[in-house]
């Protein structure tokens, strides 16, 4: 594969990705950022790039445009990148990577707890924004090719509660409940390790793809929302169990 393809995939165990027709929208009122990843984006092999400067454009673009991943500055012009989120989330299940100057673990956890799927501090390089994307990437179609294989089950249950690989939704008695699509990851690797214990930096390396030490506020934001859509009492949780100072386990019942 020549050197112009390969930077047009990324490669996972299953396949290339193709990058080329992968929407990316960037939204930054300063001009200068997005100008910056879009150079970027553009050698990596990205041709589809949208950029909106405030708020309010994202949102229109994400329902009219449909973008596979999201840049979004939390510091907008008319309306916060929290808010955002929270709208684009109504329509729209794409991860969604945030942008800030804070670097404070609470500013972390809000955009995350919005529907946000990761956090990057300003200043940044352009070049970990490209590669974050790819990470995203490679994570949805490490979730569409579960079912390829015959001997995947197409879907996984505990309780009252359905996982379907096929078509990357999630069922609780039946009713679907909205995940963003980093929870659905971490669900589908906490069911391929069903009553296995999985570490917190684990389940951050497979589901993030990178490692990092520091780790705890993410993971617990993420598990506790989880908690929130799933558990019958989050506070007492029967499906996605805690085992102190070792981590987390899906529970099989």
């Amino acid at each position: 594969m020549s050197g112009e393809n390969r930077n047009a995939s990324v490669y996972n165990n299953s396949s290339w990705i193709d990058v080329t027709n992968t929407k990316v929208l960037l939204v930054d009122d300063e001009k200068d950022v997005t100008d910056l990843i879009e150079e970027v984006l553009r050698k990596e092999g990205f041709r589809n790039v949208m950029k909106a400067c405030n708020g309010y454009d994202a949102i229109e673009l994400t329902k009219s445009r449909c973008p596979d991943v999201i840049i979004l500055d939390i510091m907008l012009p008319d309306v916060d990148g929290i808010e955002v989120c929270k709208r684009i989330r109504e329509v729209s299940l794409c991860p969604i990577l945030f942008l800030s100057s804070k670097n404070d673990s609470i500013d972390k956890i809000l955009g995350l707890s919005s529907g946000g799927d990761d956090y990057i501090t300003k200043p940044f390089s352009p070049k970990e924004v490209a590669y974050r994307i790819k990470a995203q990437l490679r994570r949805q179609q490490y979730s569409q090719h579960l079912v390829k294989d015959s001997s995947t089950p197409k879907t996984f249950r505990t309780g009252n509660i359905t996982i379907d690989y096929d078509s990357i939704k999630v069922y609780k008695n039946g009713k679907e409940v909205e995940v963003t699509s980093r929870e659905f990851h971490i669900l589908v690797f906490l069911s391929e390790n069903v009553n296995k214990i999985i570490s917190k930096e684990r389940l951050y390396e497979k589901v993030w793809g990178e490692y990092s030490a520091i780790c705890d506020n993410t993971i617990m934001v993420h598990i506790r929302h989880l908690r929130e859509k799933l558990e019958d009492n989050p506070s007492d949780p029967k499906i996605i169990v805690t085992v102190k100072g070792l981590g987390y386990k899906l529970v099989k019942n």
